[in-house]
């Protein structure tokens, strides 16, 4: 396995990267928080990115998604160029994404947020299925997108009134909303139970089955694992190895810093310093 390139670089069935970051730096005064770092998502798979606290993953979403300017480097989508465009735009291309730190609008209803998302679903571009290929109204399409992310009892809810797993759950499903080809998650899992977050796993892997690229940062390393095609590490600012779940496991120093014994069963997925 290559430290800095994907084993996996022909994806599924030798497909062109849905996502490509390229050589991104990005640096706040004289700390380096990303250096030289590249990943690619492609369609069909859920990639993997992990590392401690302060390794650069939430810059690196924010450059991605268009929050923050890279000083160096290059983002793409569907081998669109959109370094230089802003969030919103990059949404209307099929950029979607959620948050560690819950971005809803609190006072209003678990289904109007999800109908913001419908709104802005609206501009017209291709879309991928909502609902196992089934469009509905918008109305009852929100009402769905919610009981299939497992936050159906939630449609009528304030948000400010819902525990902060079902949130997580209710901003997915916004995301979900707009159809996006590519789909960005930023610790999904927090909050949620064990049950909640086996049935988390079994809906990403269908989200990919349907065609779209799915980038993951995730502390929960059994979920990880469990369902990512490949894996990016990442620390110090610095993409230090990446692969597919089984070699990530065997890294040495991946294992020694973050996984524990996972490799001969006898540590925890829990037992890696600083997993986000």
């Amino acid at each position: 396995m290559d430290d800095q390139q994907s084993p996996a670089a022909g994806g599924v069935g030798g497909a062109d990267p849905v996502l490509e970051v390229r050589d991104v730096s990005v640096h706040f005064g004289g700390v380096s928080a990303l250096s030289g770092v590249s990943l690619s998502v492609r369609a069909g798979e859920v990639t993997g990115l992990i590392g401690p606290n302060g390794a650069g993953k939430t810059t690196l979403f924010n450059v991605v998604s268009g929050l923050q300017r890279p000083d160096r480097g290059t983002v793409r989508i569907a081998g669109r160029d959109v370094t230089g465009l802003g969030p919103h735009r990059r949404a209307r291309l099929g950029l979607a994404r959620t948050f560690q730190r819950l971005e809803l609008f609190s006072n209003l209803s678990s289904e109007d947020n999800v109908r913001v998302g419908l709104e802005a679903r609206r501009r017209g571009r291709r879309r991928l299925p909502l609902l196992g290929g089934a469009e509905r109204v918008p109305g009852g399409a929100a009402t769905a997108l919610l009981e299939r992310v497992g936050a159906g009892e939630a449609a009528g809810r304030p948000v400010n009134s819902l525990p902060t797993g079902t949130a997580r759950l209710v901003e997915l499903a916004r995301a979900l909303a707009i159809s996006p080809q590519v789909l960005l998650l930023d610790e999904p899992c927090s909050g949620l139970d064990d049950h909640e977050s086996v049935g988390l796993g079994r809906l990403l892997r269908e989200l990919a089955d349907e065609g779209r690229a799915v980038l993951l940062v995730e502390h929960d390393m059994d979920l990880v694992l469990d369902v990512c095609d490949v894996v990016y590490v990442l620390d110090f600012g610095e993409i230090i190895a990446s692969g597919t779940p089984a070699e990530i496991r065997l890294h040495p120093a991946v294992q020694a810093a973050y996984l524990g014994q996972l490799s001969d069963g006898t540590g925890t997925s829990g037992g890696g310093a600083g997993i986000e």
